[in-house]
């Protein structure tokens, strides 16, 4: 239902922009009604094709904004490749091309606009308890808390867990964020052998609409019966790899010939092709980021000179790329001090000035580091670089912590637009942060990468409380 509203909605969308075309364009004001006529069919069924490849997937739950960007994009340009397509295939002639991508553009926009709305709507709708999935779980590893929290912490994505069945109860784990697995409000509905000796009487089981499994591949037999009996019951069968199985490490699955291997973590920009992607789509941002704020550039040297002698800019020695150490540049936002290579800034740090605090709250103390993206030093989005003290200290303290200079550091990146910003206090805010800065190197993408810049953009408007 909902996937064919919006489909609808799309449709409503586009025959108002071609009204509106027919009205006020002046590439069409000397078209006839024949001519409108073939113009608008067209384009709805360019709309309707590319419906068919690339609609909705707002309605997904597990669903992030890269991919519906990605989509809305990929429907809107097949709609008018198709709809140009088929005009001169009925042999059409007439100068529709620029219409058609001026109508293409506006519809892009527009639909961007819709689909947020749309999305903030069906997450209403499912926080509020309607359009709900039940799920349950079956064992008590540390992988299945992680899967709890990420389908229950978030309403809106309407999942609600009923419980889980194990031999042992889920103990509490310590969880990067700094939670633990106390706060899990789950009940145990049984042990495992309770669970597979009902396995033939449904009724007498609480199954939800999908169900997660997370055992040893000992125990094969047993899982290979719950996944038989979830398709004949038509319920949504997931397994989950046992978080440690035996070694203790994180491993990442590829395939030598026909046999599977694991490797402890895998980098998509070793592939050189998406390494100049990357570069590429750093130059032209950072190009772009510099030209706009260079007419700021006098009145920021001038706020920064009233209010606190030394120079305009910060050079501070940080780890880079394979921890080789550059300068990176920044604004200066605090009074010159002798521990600025050696003290993080603090919440109401004293050497802080008026302008400066603004400008570290505002993150424009970041926008020199534009400059690093152009000579190569950095990219834009990536783990940000630490001082050298925090390097030395932390790749004691937490085993993964070089893995992290594996690429280029960015302005800004993963773990700082969900939630690891700013000061780390306590060792496992580092860890925290160390852990979404492997996961972006694991995952990365251009998408992904448009979508922390967007997030970036959004925490400039909307104040993050850990910008200080």
């Amino acid at each position: 239902m909902m996937k064919g509203l919006i489909i609808f909605a799309d449709f409503l969308l586009l025959n108002v922009i071609l009204l509106a075309a027919v009205k006020w364009n002046p590439l069409m004001e000397d078209w006839d009604l024949t001519r409108i006529r073939a113009f608008s069919i067209f384009t709805n069924l360019g709309l309707l094709i590319s419906q068919y490849y690339n609609s909705t997937i707002i309605h997904y739950r597990k669903v992030n904004a890269a991919d519906m960007l990605r989509r809305i994009i990929r429907l809107s340009v097949t709609m008018v490749v198709v709809a140009y397509l088929l005009m001169k295939l009925m042999n059409q002639h007439f100068p529709a091309g620029y219409s058609l991508v001026g109508i293409g553009s506006i519809f892009l926009l527009l639909d961007l606009i819709a689909r947020f709305i749309e999305r903030q709507i069906v997450r209403h709708y499912r926080f509020m308890g309607r359009n709900s999935r039940f799920v349950t779980f079956v064992g008590n590893d540390t992988e299945l808390q992680n899967i709890y929290h990420t389908l229950n912490d978030d309403a809106s994505m309407g999942y609600r867990i009923l419980g889980y069945y194990a031999d042992a109860e889920l103990m509490p784990q310590e969880r990067q964020d700094g939670r633990h697995a106390a706060d899990i409000n789950m009940e145990r509905l049984g042990t495992l052998q309770e669970f597979m000796d009902h396995l033939d009487h449904l009724e007498q089981l609480k199954i939800g609409d999908e169900l997660y499994v997370c055992l040893s591949r000992t125990e094969r037999e047993t899982i290979r019966r719950i996944s038989q009996f979830c398709d004949q019951n038509v319920i949504r069968f997931y397994f989950v790899p046992v978080s440690v199985e035996t070694l203790g490490i994180d491993l990442k699955r590829e395939m030598l010939d026909d046999i599977e291997i694991y490797t402890t973590y895998e980098n998509p920009l070793e592939n050189p092709v998406n390494k100049l992607v990357k570069r590429l789509f750093d130059i032209v941002l950072s190009l772009i980021f510099l030209l706009l704020t260079l007419p700021f550039l006098p009145f920021i040297w001038l706020f920064i000179k009233l209010q606190s002698p030394g120079p305009l800019l910060f050079k501070q020695v940080r780890t880079g790329l394979d921890g080789k150490d550059f300068n990176m540049l920044k604004f200066r936002s605090m009074h010159v001090n002798s521990d600025a290579d050696r003290l993080q800034a603090t919440k109401d740090d004293p050497r802080k000035y008026p302008f400066g605090d603004f400008m570290r709250k505002a993150n424009i103390d970041e926008l020199p580091q534009f400059w690093n993206v152009l000579r190569g030093d950095m990219s834009i989005v990536g783990p940000r670089p630490h001082m050298l003290a925090h390097t030395e200290q932390y790749s004691q303290l937490i085993d993964k912590y070089m893995v992290r200079h594996f690429v280029k550091p960015g302005v800004t990146g993963w773990a700082q637009v969900t939630g690891f910003r700013g000061e780390t206090k306590e060792l496992w805010q580092m860890e925290g942060r160390v852990k979404r800065d492997i996961w972006y190197i694991e995952h990365w993408s251009i998408w992904l990468d448009i979508r922390i810049i967007w997030m970036t953009l959004k925490s400039m408007i909307v104040h993050d409380k850990n910008a200080y």
